[in-house]
C-alpha cells in the first residue's frame, strides 16, 4: 500500500500489510494485555492516558507535518488535530473515572447498583480525513473504560497509523493498542473474529451498512460515526458579517472533507442576495496551494478519485438547473486540487442537496421563512449535525430541538468536542462517541442486585 502526497502525487512511502499470522499474533496480545488492564484501577489507567497526552504534544510538529503530507489537511488544522488528540486524552483521564463509579439504583433489594465494565478488545475502523482525532475520539474513552484497541486505519495514512501506535505505546502496556495493516476487504473477517468484542467505525454510508451488518451477523455492539449533509440555516436576522465568516470556515475546514462541514445553506429569501454576494466573493479569495504553506487556506483532495466524484456531482447537479458562481472544476497542475465552489438555485433532487458532497462544494438553497428552512433542512437521508444562524438565541433553540440530527448547533460550526456526546441518526449512523454516552458505549452495564 502507497501513501501518496495529494498536493504532487508523488509516493511517500510504502507499506506492507501485515501478514494473517501477524494480525493473528497482535488479536491474541490484546486480549492478553487487556485481561490484566482491566484489573488496573480507573485512576491508573487515566495517568497512562495522560502521558500520551504529552507525547501527543511533545510531537505535536512531526505528527502534524505527516498528517499533511498524507492527506492533504492545511498544517495548521493538522496542527490544531494533534492537540485536541491530547485534549480529548486529559478529558478521559481527569473525568473518565468519575464516569465509571458505580450507580446506586433504588430496587426492592436492601441494594442494588450499575456497575460499567469493558467488554475486551474493540476494532477501531477509522478514515483518513482527520487521520488522528477519528481514532483517539474512539480509543480514549474506550481505554479509560478498560478495553484494549485495535485499529484498522484508511491504506492511505498507514504512516499515521503506525505513528498513532507508537503514541500509545509510549504510555500503555505494549499491545494493549495495536495497529492492523489490512485492506477493507478483510474488515468483515476481523469482526467475526472471536478476540473481538465490539467495533467501532467512522466511514461512509455504504461502510456503514457493510460493518452493522457484520457486527449484527457477529452479535457484537457497533457504533456507526457515517456521512452528513449539514445544513447551515441562516435566518434573517443574522449577523451578517460574522455568518458569512464562520459559513466559509464551515465548508471549506479540512479542505472540505468532512463529514461535518455545512454542506448545504439555507438561507432566508430576506438575506438571500447580500449573503450570496459576500459568501462568493470570500470563497473566491481562499488561497489554494500547498499545504504546508501557512498561508494556505485549502489544499488538495486526498485522492483523484475524490475530486473525480466531486466534480461529477457538480456537472450532475447544473444538469438539474444548479448554477455555478464560481469554481466548479479541478484546478490545473499537480496534485488533486478542486477550486472552492458555490452553486445557487439547488434544490431538493441534485445531487448538491441530495448527496454527501466532500470537498470544497456549498450549495445555496432558498427557504421563505424559518419554517421552510427547517423543513428543508430535514429534507435529507443523513442527520449527523446542523446550524442555526439568528440574532435571537431563543428562537435559534426552538428551531435546533426541530432539527432530525445528531448535534444541533446555534450561532456556532458543528464540531466535536469532548464534553459532549457525538453521533448522528438516520443514515448517518447510530451510537454515540465522546461524553459520558461515548465512554459507556463499550462496556456492560450491568445490574447488582443484593438482598
Amino acid at each position: 500500500m502507497a501513501s501518496i502526497n495529494p498536493s504532487t502525487g508523488t509516493t511517500l512511502a510504502e507499506h506492507a500489510p501485515h501478514a494473517p499470522q501477524e494480525i493473528g499474533r497482535r488479536l491474541i496480545a490484546a486480549v492478553a494485555a487487556q485481561r490484566l488492564w482491566q484489573a488496573a484501577s480507573p485512576r491508573d489507567r487515566a495517568a497512562a492516558l495522560a502521558g500520551v497526552a504529552a507525547t501527543l504534544r511533545a510531537r505535536r510538529d512531526e505528527l502534524a507535518r505527516l498528517a499533511t503530507l498524507e492527506m492533504g489537511k492545511p498544517v495548521a488544522q493538522a496542527e490544531a488535530e494533534v492537540e485536541k488528540c491530547a485534549w480529548v486524552c486529559d478529558h478521559y483521564a481527569e473525568h473518565g473515572p468519575a464516569m465509571l463509579s458505580p450507580t446506586p439504583a433504588p430496587s426492592d433489594a436492601s441494594e442494588s447498583f450499575v456497575r460499567y465494565e469493558p467488554l475486551g478488545v474493540v476494532l477501531a475502523v477509522m478514515p483518513w480525513n482527520f487521520p488522528y482525532w477519528q481514532v483517539f475520539r474512539c480509543a480514549a474513552p474506550a481505554l479509560l473504560a478498560g478495553n484494549a484497541v485495535v485499529l484498522k486505519h484508511a491504506s492511505n495514512v498507514w504512516g499515521c497509523a503506525l505513528e498513532i501506535e507508537r503514541a500509545f505505546a509510549s504510555s500503555l502496556p505494549p499491545g494493549l493498542f495495536a495497529t492492523l495493516l489490512a485492506p477493507a476487504a478483510a474488515v468483515e473477517g476481523l469482526i467475526a473474529r472471536p478476540e473481538l468484542a465490539a467495533v467501532s467505525l467512522t466511514g461512509s454510508e455504504a461502510a456503514g451498512v457493510s460493518v452493522g451488518a457484520a457486527a449484527g451477523r457477529a452479535l457484537k455492539p457497533a457504533v456507526l460515526e457515517l456521512g452528513g449533509s449539514d445544513a447551515f440555516l441562516v435566518l434573517a436576522d443574522a449577523d451578517l458579517d460574522r455568518t458569512l465568516d464562520q459559513a466559509v470556515t464551515a465548508r471549506v475546514q479540512n479542505n472540505g472533507q468532512s463529514c461535518i462541514a455545512a454542506k448545504r445553506f439555507i438561507v432566508g429569501a430576506a438575506i438571500l442576495e447580500p449573503f450570496t454576494a459576500g459568501f462568493v466573493r470570500r470563497m473566491r479569495a481562499l488561497k489554494v496551494g500547498d499545504p504546508l504553506d501557512r498561508s494556505v487556506q485549502v489544499g488538495p483532495l486526498a485522492r483523484p478519485d475524490l475530486r473525480d466524484d466531486l466534480h461529477a456531482q457538480v456537472m450532475r447537479s447544473v444538469e438539474k438547473g444548479a448554477r455555478i458562481l464560481c469554481g466548479g472544476q479541478p484546478m490545473p497542475g499537480a496534485g488533486y486540487f478542486y477550486a472552492p465552489t458555490v452553486l445557487s438555485r439547488v434544490t431538493p433532487g441534485m445531487p448538491a442537496f441530495d448527496e454527501e458532497t466532500f470537498g470544497p462544494l456549498a450549495a445555496l438553497i432558498v427557504a421563505g421563512d424559518a419554517d421552510e428552512a427547517v423543513a428543508l433542512a430535514n429534507r435529507s437521508n443523513f442527520g449527523l449535525g446542523a446550524s442555526v444562524w439568528t440574532r435571537d438565541a431563543t428562537r435559534g433553540r426552538a428551531l435546533a430541538e426541530r432539527l432530525a440530527v445528531g448535534c444541533a448547533f446555534v450561532n456556532g460550526i458543528v464540531k466535536s468536542d469532548p464534553r459532549l456526546p457525538f453521533g448522528g441518526v438516520k443514515r448517518s449512523g447510530y451510537g454515540r462517541e465522546l461524553g459520558l454516552e461515548g465512554l459507556r458505549s463499550f462496556v456492560n452495564v450491568k445490574t447488582v442486585w443484593v438482598k
